[in-house]
């Protein structure tokens, strides 16, 4: 073999195995592809490919031999001829004459029993100085390989390595990529069990929803999730990802009213190393994170201005820039947004943008109060009824008339996370002086709520604000700037109470304060 066919081999090789890594393949395309281009440079009757485990070679590919070969499990301490390729950092060749035995003795097609005198060649596969696996080739012509340069020999051992070194790495990525895809379908579906995944309820109001959200989850719109807070808006946009088409894939939550403008965009789109002060390391966005699945943006209402528009060219375009970085990134999600605001009233006060309502408004879902759905009360107080015994041990839990009465009679402006507190609440306080063993009772004392909900006094309306001097926002802020103020000053500081008052939920009283600079320092109620 003179030195330009060498020369022409190495070419070929290097060109058929580099196209070989970069192909689609599967493992075993992939090795068997590697066997073949390398009986084209070098004439063999027998080839074997052999990864390393421990003290362990497996065979990953074979030609030549009986495909039984794939079944065995060769100890290196076991075979002297293996153990000597694996000692050695270099292209080993055995004498024609070796008598030492062959692994493969038997397991050659077409022949029974031992090898007669044969060339036999191995090469150690090292990656990163580390051993990967052998090479191992066999053939029945005496000194078959005595002419073949130590360079070519070390080319193919080079490119066996990087074949078998890239398809353990994709194998072991894989594999990652499958437990990660199980362990979100395992959470997700957790979650869904923990929370109740199923809208409780049989009023007329209830049907009608349940019948909106089966209609549109099929589907792949957004959905705009509307009503007031405590009414079970997260439930819902959990159901609609439950029944959609993107089950198996993550459902990604984020609360727009808990970040400011900076770290909204941030904890959208990500962000780079060094974007910012605190961005010690890459960080993905929630969009990345749900690609392939849902993305559930609660309280979306409450999005400063400019990242809306950043979210609604996400929308139109399906891509996302992080912070910090000029690359782009393209997703595919679904966006499910909720929002206990008027939107529609927030365009007209400049607070929300038009075309980012109507992009996420494709299927709105509006979830009634809870005082508009009828005797659905009572079931979900049975609901939470039943999660109270398991939780504190009880035998049995159940209404008496009387509480059944006043949970009937009440107008529940907190809505269902107000119910069940207030059951949980009772149950905890039934636990007190109650035997576990024994059917418990709750009854109108265990439930705080008021007997006579329209007894409750009216406090007087703040002063009206000086429209003339203020646009239509400013007013509206200043109103419920005073309108808020009163009723701490009225609750004495006291903003579980004010937001009772309010008919709304503690929680959003406080960011409406916030937003709006109003505070309370040794009860009085200022403004910043």
């Amino acid at each position: 073999m003179t030195w330009w066919d060498m020369v022409d081999i190495n070419s070929t090789l290097l060109l058929e195995v580099a196209l070989d890594l970069a192909n689609s393949l599967n493992n075993s395309d992939r090795f068997e592809r590697l066997l073949s281009t390398i009986r084209k440079a070098i004439k063999c009757d027998a080839v074997a490919l052999l990864g390393l485990n421990g003290e362990v070679l497996t065979p990953l590919a074979v030609q030549g031999l009986a495909r039984r070969t794939m079944g065995r499990r060769f100890l290196i301490n076991e075979h002297p001829r293996l153990a000597q390729i694996c000692s050695s950092d270099a292209p080993v060749r055995f004498p024609s004459d070796c008598n030492l035995p062959d692994p493969f003795d038997g397991l050659l097609l077409d022949r029974e029993g031992d090898l007669p005198v044969h060339s036999c060649l191995g090469l150690p596969l090292y990656s990163d100085n580390h051993l990967v696996g052998l090479l191992t080739l066999d053939s029945m012509t005496s000194d078959a390989y005595s002419l073949i340069s130590d360079r070519t020999l070390e080319l193919i051992a080079a490119l066996s390595a990087a074949t078998l070194k890239t398809a353990l790495e994709l194998k072991a990525l894989s594999l990652s990529a499958e437990h990660a895809e199980q362990l979100v379908k395992e959470l997700t579906q957790e979650a869904f069990l923990r929370d109740g995944g199923e809208l409780i309820g049989e009023s007329q109001v209830m049907r009608a929803l349940r019948s909106d959200i089966e209609l549109v989850a099929g589907s792949d719109y957004s959905v705009l999730i509307l009503g007031e807070t405590g009414v079970g808006k997260e439930l819902v946009a959990r159901t609609v990802h439950r029944l959609s088409s993107r089950r198996e894939k993550p459902l990604v939550y984020l609360n727009c009213a808990s970040l400011t403008e900076t770290l909204a965009e941030a904890e959208l789109f990500g962000h780079a190393k060094g974007a910012f002060t605190g961005a010690d390391r890459d960080r993905p966005g929630k969009f990345l994170l749900a690609n392939g699945g849902t993305l559930f943006l609660d309280e979306v209402g409450e999005l400063p201005l400019s990242v809306q528009g950043k979210l609604l060219r996400v929308l139109q375009s399906g891509e996302i820039q992080p912070v910090g970085k000029d690359a782009v990134q393209h997703v595919d999600l679904r966006i499910v947004a909720a929002t206990n605001r008027d939107l529609l009233k927030e365009i007209d006060l400049g607070g929300f943008r038009a075309d980012l309502y109507h992009r996420l408004s494709v299927y709105p879902l509006e979830v009634p109060a809870l005082s508009k759905r009828e005797n659905d009360v009572l079931l979900l107080a049975d609901y939470f009824l039943e999660r109270s015994t398991r939780k504190l041990g009880f035998r049995q839990l159940r209404l008496s008339a009387d509480a059944s009465s006043k949970l009937k009679r009440y107008s529940w402006p907190g809505n269902v996370r107000e119910l069940e507190h207030i059951i949980s609440r009772a149950a905890l306080k039934a636990r007190k002086n109650a035997s576990l063993s024994e059917i418990v009772s709750l009854t109108a004392a265990h439930i705080e709520i008021p007997d006579d909900i329209a007894a409750q006094p009216e406090f007087e309306k703040p002063v009206q604000p000086q429209l003339g001097v203020l646009n239509l926002r400013a007013a509206t802020e200043e109103y419920q700037r005073d309108l808020i103020k009163h009723r701490l000053t009225q609750s004495d500081g006291n903003w579980s109470r004010a937001a009772k008052s309010l008919s709304m939920d503690r929680g959003n009283l406080v960011r409406l304060a916030k937003r709006l600079g109003i505070y309370i320092k040794k009860e009085v109620v200022g403004v910043n």
